[in-house]
């Protein structure tokens, strides 16, 4: 995967609405005690709209669509969304070149804006690179003010990877067993394969780092290159992996990525003071504190 860019533009005042946290579910409904009907709740990253916009081919109309809505759900059905920075609308924007983006648009809505590069119909890369910005929306990073910096940027790339990996699983499982498009089932164990060669790739990225071994280790011995290169490097592509595994074990501690970047500097502080102000984040929004004590632990952050 190509690096990750993050596109600024220079219109617009910068200004943005706060929605407000809660599971990541369509039913949830607060009943007024001003009236008898339940009021909509704010959307949350699960609930908002998504719009698609540049050029998408020959693809049937709403067909983009459904796998979208697919990748979502399984990136994130279960998990608590915590933030209290979600968009009310995420738009996919489809461009004929260039590497997927979150695009930094001070214009003052709240809109998340993805843009993504796919072949017509490539339905896997397009969840893949889809479930990959998707989460660094989840993890705040939509907004005008989140541009990315060293020398933390390259954890947020690997975790988000691992969002997106881990969502590639579930949507094959999905696919296969009750397909967006008729009789298409086993385009779930092409998606599944997609995911699998990825995996394969960053297995060998890891047997080569020596990163099969102690990560705090592998971290120490290559710190000095990973928190100066920007974008999913390699080391961050190796790392998703130790991440994913975190997730598969632990499935609660992703809504701790709900919590990241709520601080002035954002990925742009040492990497003990990130975990730091990161579990501070996490217990402001009463979010689960596992994955950043976990990811301190392995990487032997004091």
């Amino acid at each position: 995967m190509r690096r990750r860019d993050f596109i600024t533009l220079l219109t617009g005042a910068v200004a943005c609405d706060l929605a407000p946290s809660g599971w990541a579910r369509s039913d949830d409904w607060k009943l007024s005690s001003a009236s008898s009907m339940p009021p909509k709740r704010k959307p949350t990253l699960l609930t908002a709209q998504i719009e698609l916009t540049g050029d998408w081919g020959s693809m049937l109309e709403g067909a983009a669509d459904q796998v979208l809505e697919r990748m979502r759900l399984a990136c994130l059905d279960g998990v608590r969304l915590r933030s209290d920075r979600q968009p009310n609308r995420i738009r996919v924007d489809e461009r004929a070149s260039g590497p997927p983006a979150i695009w930094l648009h001070p214009d003052g809505s709240s809109m998340a804006w993805i843009i993504v590069d796919i072949g017509d119909r490539d339905w896997s890369k397009l969840a893949y690179q889809f479930g990959h910005e998707l989460g660094h929306v989840m993890a705040n990073s939509w907004q005008p003010d989140s541009k990315p910096a060293l020398p933390c940027q390259w954890l947020e790339e690997a975790m988000v990877e691992a969002l997106s990996i881990r969502g590639l699983g579930r949507l094959a499982k999905s696919w296969k067993e009750n397909p967006p498009f008729a009789g298409d089932n086993a385009f779930g164990d092409a998606i599944a394969q997609y995911r699998e060669d990825i995996i394969n790739r960053y297995t060998a990225l890891s047997d080569s780092q020596g990163l099969t071994g102690s990560v705090a280790t592998w971290f120490a011995d290559r710190r000095g290159e990973i928190e100066t290169t920007n974008g999913l490097i390699p080391f961050g592509q190796a790392m998703s992996l130790a991440i994913l595994g975190e997730y598969e074990r632990t499935p609660d501690c992703m809504e701790a990525l709900g919590a990241l970047n709520r601080w002035p500097g954002r990925t742009g502080v040492p990497i003990g003071e990130y975990f730091r102000l990161w579990e501070a984040s996490c217990a402001e929004l009463h979010t689960s504190r596992k994955l950043p004590l976990r990811l301190r632990k392995l990487l032997n952050i004091p």
